[in-house]
């Protein structure tokens, strides 16, 4: 049976995601205004050239350093690997396609590696403003070879948050929607990057105080979680209860805020319910 990567391995498999996020990030980089996207099904989730580009580099550098590590990719699904290994990469070529597609520039390469569903690996690349992200379980974080380390924001007036909208918003009342305004109205604001990842990047380097989010794929995700853990901060499910990566759903923060946000997120009602006075609205500790 496999066993929990000791930290000498733990910083190998650092160096190996490292290197595949660059990679992926450098071609990312390259197509940048070059090229236009389509719709892989659902309306306005998009891929381009770069994703894939960028996913068969990544793929090529993983496989080649971890031929018996199974894998998960956005654009290609599972791949290869022990299927009952504890491990799983969980990669994100393009996280911010949409971004990318009209040249805003909010989008990352994403590269988490899980031990038993939870994440011991991640690196985030920022192809535009070259920005590297780094952790792996026990070792910290660092941002451009330096540690970094979440804010210390401790009111929910205090804070800058950030949030997203799933691709389903438009079909269902369980959209975000209300949580934005909400928690708008309660904090110094609240922004939407587009990409999960650099969003938990932020939180990890005390850029963003708390971040929440529905509808999101393991890929999204698995390296920021770790990100945020290491960095001093906390991740959970929305209730606060141990977070499952592949739930679709996270929330993280700086630990200050934790409690305060996860109650919010469980006051506020749907968008379609509110009162229009915001007197009405449910009122929670700061």
């Amino acid at each position: 049976m496999a066993t929990m990567p000791d930290r000498a391995e733990l910083q190998r498999l650092l160096e190996v995601a490292t290197e595949a996020a660059l990679a992926g990030s450098a071609i990312v980089r390259s197509f940048l205004g070059k090229i236009e996207a389509e719709e892989k099904g659902r309306s306005g989730d998009l891929v381009t050239a770069a994703d894939r580009a960028s996913e068969a580099a990544v793929l090529d550098i993983l496989q080649r350093h971890c031929p018996d590590l199974p894998i998960l990719a956005e654009e290609s699904g599972a791949i290869g690997g022990n299927p009952d290994s504890p491990f799983l990469w969980a990669i994100d070529p393009l996280d911010g396609t949409t971004n990318f597609a009209h040249q805003y520039p909010f989008f990352s390469v994403s590269i988490g590696l899980l031990f038993a569903g939870q994440p011991i690996v991640g690196v985030v690349a920022d192809p535009y403003r070259g920005e590297l992200f780094r952790a792996a379980k026990g070792l910290g974080a660092t941002r451009d070879q330096l540690p970094m380390q979440v804010s210390k924001a401790d009111r929910l007036s205090r804070s800058l948050l950030v949030t997203g909208f799933a691709y389903d918003r438009r079909d269902t009342p369980d959209n975000n929607y209300a949580e934005f305004c909400y928690l708008t109205h309660l904090t110094q604001g609240v922004r939407r990057g587009g990409s999960a990842a650099i969003d938990l990047a932020y939180v990890a380097c005390g850029r963003l105080d708390g971040y929440w989010e529905r509808g999101l794929s393991l890929w999204d995700i698995a390296a920021g979680i770790l990100l945020v853990q290491e960095a001093g901060g906390q991740v959970s499910a929305y209730d606060g209860s141990l977070i499952d990566p592949s739930s679709g759903r996270v929330l993280a923060t700086n630990g200050y805020l934790h409690q305060s946000l996860s109650q919010a997120l469980a006051t506020v009602p749907r968008l379609d319910l509110w009162q229009a006075d915001p007197a009405t609205w449910p009122k929670v500790g700061d």
